[in-house]
């Protein structure tokens, strides 16, 4: 097994939450507890006995973590499978909203109302737009989902947000966009959001408009083009499978992980520009800083949805799909709970000597002695 993330964090973390002490927040500290415990005698498991042989296997539970490695591909799975039932068929394109470099210290002292912020201001400007009738003229489907890192582990808060290239005017009838592989305007976009983010900012405490505007926050990013990126995915389920590992990544997966020597972590990532990999080397203390970074706050929900993929709009979304010749989806939403440690859905183990099925015969206590 190579190197884990829970292996830097069980050698270095100890001593990393006690230089930091309460500077650490209580969601940095959980998912430090999470990703350690994850997938070993601390959590439980299930206990496989083949009825042949005798041979007996343990599974130990996942955490659940939304910010563990080692649980997110499963998620995206059960993701996928769900929301597949409910989305139009229809050419989809990725929209790339990002906040500028000048602004990334207030957002991450603002984490909450900056973060939420950015979720309204994009999907505003982007349905603002497409009630236009020289791009669209109707209501568009937004799923939006928040990441907060570069490659590098580096700080950058910005929402990818799915859309697909057909929405419902106010008749009830489904229109598409008025120029083939074309969406929305980005220039026009990349304004609207600048303004909507002002706005929502304006709106929120006092105290955080007081901070953005008496801070160290340059006035010209109001006048700057803020950069949107929109390119199209593919239709319908392949572009799901595209997205699908958006929506639960982590900022690092414990592949990129390279090597752990003393008091230094290499990991490696690739180039955004050159596509070439690249390797970066830090001391724990600063890698566990970068990853940290983009532990979201408590009870934060990462991946919302508006327009037509609101929970409220399941039988409007459902009447469009018939229009396109799809049969009625699923109205059920994603109401998995993140964060929790779960025990795992019942999987099939079979014996590594006899080859057959083998059978659960019991659950290992919670925070017992390893079986």
């Amino acid at each position: 097994m190579g190197l884990e993330l829970a292996d830097i964090v069980r050698t270095h973390g100890p001593s990393y939450i006690a230089k930091q002490g309460n500077r650490l927040l209580p969601s940095q500290r959980s998912a430090l507890r999470a990703i350690t415990q994850c997938r070993t005698e601390a959590l439980g498991g299930h206990v496989y006995t083949c009825e042949k042989c005798q041979q007996v296997q343990y599974r130990y539970h996942s955490c659940r973590n939304r910010h563990c490695p080692k649980c997110q591909h499963q998620e995206a799975q059960e993701w996928l499978e769900k929301n597949s039932e409910f989305l139009p068929e229809a050419p989809y394109y990725l929209i790339t909203f990002t906040l500028p470099a000048e602004m990334r210290k207030f957002a991450y002292r603002n984490q909450k109302a900056v973060y939420g912020a950015l979720f309204r201001a994009s999907a505003k400007a982007m349905q603002k737009l497409a009630w236009d009738k020289r791009f669209l003229g109707g209501l568009i489907g937004i799923l939006s989902i928040l990441h907060t890192w570069k490659r590098d582990l580096g700080y950058h808060p910005h929402v990818h947000c799915l859309v697909p290239a057909v929405g419902i005017d106010e008749e009830g009838k489904a229109v598409h966009p008025k120029r083939k592989g074309f969406l929305l305007p980005v220039r026009a976009l990349s304004r609207l959001f600048r303004g909507e983010f002002s706005r929502q900012v304006a709106c929120g405490q006092k105290a955080l408009r007081k901070e953005l505007l008496e801070g160290d926050i340059p006035q010209g990013i109001w006048k700057d083009e803020w950069v949107v990126h929109c390119k199209p995915v593919g239709s319908g389920k392949g572009a799901l499978k595209y997205l699908a590992p958006y929506v639960f990544r982590v900022a690092l997966s414990n592949r990129r992980l390279v090597k752990m020597e003393g008091d230094q972590v290499t990991f490696r990532y690739k180039d955004s520009r050159s596509g070439d990999t690249r390797y970066c080397t830090l001391t724990a203390e600063a890698f566990l800083y970068r990853f940290l970074q983009h532990i979201l706050p408590r009870g934060f929900v990462k991946v919302r949805y508006y327009g037509l993929f609101a929970p409220g709009m399941r039988k409007i979304l459902a009447a469009l799909r018939e229009q396109l010749g799809a049969g009625k989806g699923s109205e059920e939403g994603n109401t998995k709970e993140e964060g929790k440690a779960t025990i795992d859905e019942e999987e099939t183990v079979y014996c590594p000597v006899c080859g057959i099925a083998m059978r659960r015969k019991s659950v290992a206590p919670k925070r017992g002695r390893p079986p």
